[in-house]
């Protein structure tokens, strides 16, 4: 087992990962920016090394000074959480070859699973249907405009690289399809470095389920269930359960089926998330993110298995200790995420936390970088917490969140939490009825009544 490991992080997911490690009896080096050196992940750990200014194209996205880092510090690994460098196969790439473990899959598996075309037919390949739409990236937009045609209006542009909704345009009819191609390349362009796009059909209601695997270098591979991630805006999660409210127990195990066989025979390591568009009882993948994901502790709550943990040691090279009929999925989990914005508006509101209080109790996480007097800087993501609650069963689960939801305090900066407390009062959540257009369509209805 390694003895001190790097987390090329920063935040909440940093210091979930400090923990983590800290149980297992490894040391943690912390890496930050300037911005970040009085952040709590880089007050817990062993050590600590700043990697640079602020802006993340000098700090957290510097491969140079991450693995320079790691190299003065003698760190064995590095674990690299979610977003930033988790899914560059050139990060893993480097790291690897100066000798250290990269906590995560093989390079080749997160370039494969980076480019959205070739993800589509590496699942085809081991027999997972997609979304119907190109074989490949679009050429031009009169080839865009012969497939768009025999695929079916609306359809969907989206970006060949990366993700989080940049590079995504939705498109009712020839009328403005070219003008929509053209403005996803420029975001994609923007935002990976690549304009390359392609179409699929734009599914009218579906739910976004995702399927969380754990897969060691010996050929095991387990599910630790699948969550409901519908609740988005601008397709990005805002709440997250697990179970589904929308599957039933026969479908929820041919996912599970469907998921492990195809990860085992792509050969795939450590954790990994499958994406799926659900309709009329049809999966549809749609990606895999090769990661550690910012919702994985609902699938903890109702499995009892530390996923972070379960990276580390197949990292080392220690099989799976358990099987999946050795899971007992127990209860309900459900993931807010509060961000650092104003609940109507959601526009960013960075500054300096005056008071802040968890909730508490049974069923209560609370994975936050916060304290009383921490500035939330305005550099980063605007995520500053995750409330996470479980319960026996779903409807313990919503009482136990609104009570946690009542309890929470933090003032001096407008967080999401009076948003969070609004949707899960509404009828349709409370029954889990919605897809991923209900909350667009909610937030939309709220700001025509101000």
């Amino acid at each position: 087992m390694f003895e001190k490991i790097l987390i090329a992080n920063r935040g909440e997911i940093a210091l979930r990962i400090h923990r983590t490690c800290r149980e297992m009896g490894i040391s943690t080096v912390a890496v930050h920016s300037t911005a970040d050196e009085n952040a709590m992940h880089v007050r817990l750990a062993d050590e600590s090394v700043c990697i640079g200014p602020p802006p993340s194209s000098e700090s957290y996205l510097n491969i140079p000074n991450i693995v320079s880092a790691a190299m003065i510090t003698g760190a064995e690994a590095i674990h690299p959480g979610y977003g930033f460098l988790a899914e560059n196969a050139d990060f893993a790439e480097i790291v690897e070859a100066h000798g250290i473990v990269f906590v995560g899959p093989t390079p080749n598996h997160i370039r494969t699973m980076g480019d959205k075309v070739a993800a589509k037919r590496a699942m085809t390949g081991v027999g997972i249907s997609v979304v119907p739409g190109t074989e490949g990236v679009i050429g031009s937009t009169q080839e865009a405009r012969k497939i768009a045609g025999q695929i079916g209006y609306p359809v969907l542009i989206k970006a060949a690289s990366g993700g989080g909704g940049k590079g995504m345009r939705v498109t009712e009819s020839p009328d403005d399809l070219d003008e929509q191609i053209s403005m996803a390349r420029r975001e994609a362009k923007s935002n990976f470095g690549d304009d390359e796009i392609y179409l699929e059909k734009y599914l009218a209601n579906p739910r976004h389920i995702e399927l969380q695997i754990i897969a060691d270098e010996q050929g095991h591979v387990v599910h630790i269930g699948e969550r409901d991630c519908s609740l988005q805006r601008k397709h990005q999660k805002v709440l997250e359960e697990a179970p589904s409210p929308g599957l039933n127990a026969e479908e929820r195990e041919r996912l599970g089926d469907i998921g492990c066989n195809a990860v085992r025979k792509l050969g795939y390591r450590n954790a990994g998330t499958l994406e799926f568009l659900y309709e009329d009882g049809e999966f549809y993948f749609i990606e895999m993110n090769t990661r550690l994901q910012v919702e994985h502790p609902v699938s903890e709550a109702i499995s009892g298995i530390d996923i972070v943990r379960e990276q580390i040691r197949i990292a080392a090279g220690a099989p799976l200790f358990f099987q999946q009929k050795d899971i007992d999925f127990q209860g309900h989990a459900i993931e807010c995420r509060v961000n650092a914005e104003d609940p109507v508006t959601l526009v960013p509101w960075p500054g300096r936390v005056s008071d802040y209080h968890p909730p508490g109790g049974l069923g209560i996480r609370v994975d936050s970088g916060l304290y009383a007097g921490y500035s939330v800087p305005p550099h980063y993501d605007s995520m500053i917490a995750k409330l996470i609650v479980h319960g026996a069963t779903r409807n313990e689960c919503l009482m136990r969140l609104r009570r946690a939801l009542e309890e929470f305090v933090i003032t001096g900066v407008r967080t999401t939490v009076p948003l969070h407390q609004k949707l899960i009062g509404e009828t349709d959540f409370i029954n889990g009825r919605y897809d991923i257009r209900w909350l667009e369509a909610y937030i939309a209805a709220q700001s025509e009544n101000l």
